[in-house]
């Protein structure tokens, strides 16, 4: 498969929240980081978007919008995308509109490298409402959400193994 229609998999899959399809995209040593997440290889990968998709339909999935925007694969050897969504988030049911601009290696047909870059302090007014306001701006917001961030990863897969639920 082509890096571009690699992507194209890659992003219709997230718009319809299947997080197995979106992992089947990652070599097997991919690396991930975004604001939140640095991650290592396509389980921990898989299961981050796993927990993605999941809280997103636990939230109304009515409401989950995805738009991507000049998907691209130069070459074959890089790529980058530009995605929108909108969702709610947190408790609260904050709407969120996120706007991200993602950039990727490949290897083997398959994602080497992904990462993502968005404008935290837009995004914590939004999901955190006066706390992103007041605080989004602020390295230590930041490093509080990441933190929390990684630890609800860390407990949905501890919770996957308990049950016994293949990565």
């Amino acid at each position: 498969m082509s890096p571009q229609a690699l992507l194209k998999r890659f992003y219709a899959a997230f718009s319809t929240l299947d997080a197995r399809t979106m992992q089947s995209c990652y070599a097997p040593h991919a690396q991930f980081e975004d604001p939140l997440f640095a991650l290592q290889g396509a389980e921990q990968i898989g299961a981050m978007w796993q927990m993605v998709c999941q809280t997103i339909r636990n939230g109304g999935q009515a409401v989950w919008r995805l738009e991507t925007h000049e998907v691209e694969a130069a070459g074959g050897e890089r790529g980058s995308a530009r995605w929108e969504a909108r969702y709610r988030s947190g408790a609260a049911g904050r709407m969120v509109h996120n706007v991200v601009e993602a950039h990727f290696t490949f290897e083997d047909g398959l994602i080497a490298t992904h990462s993502e870059q968005y404008n935290f302090w837009r995004w914590s007014r939004q999901a955190l409402g006066s706390t992103g306001l007041m605080m989004g701006w602020s390295p230590m917001l930041r490093n509080q959400v990441r933190r929390q961030a990684q630890g609800k990863l860390q407990r949905f897969l501890a919770h996957r193994a308990a049950a016994g639920v293949a990565p």
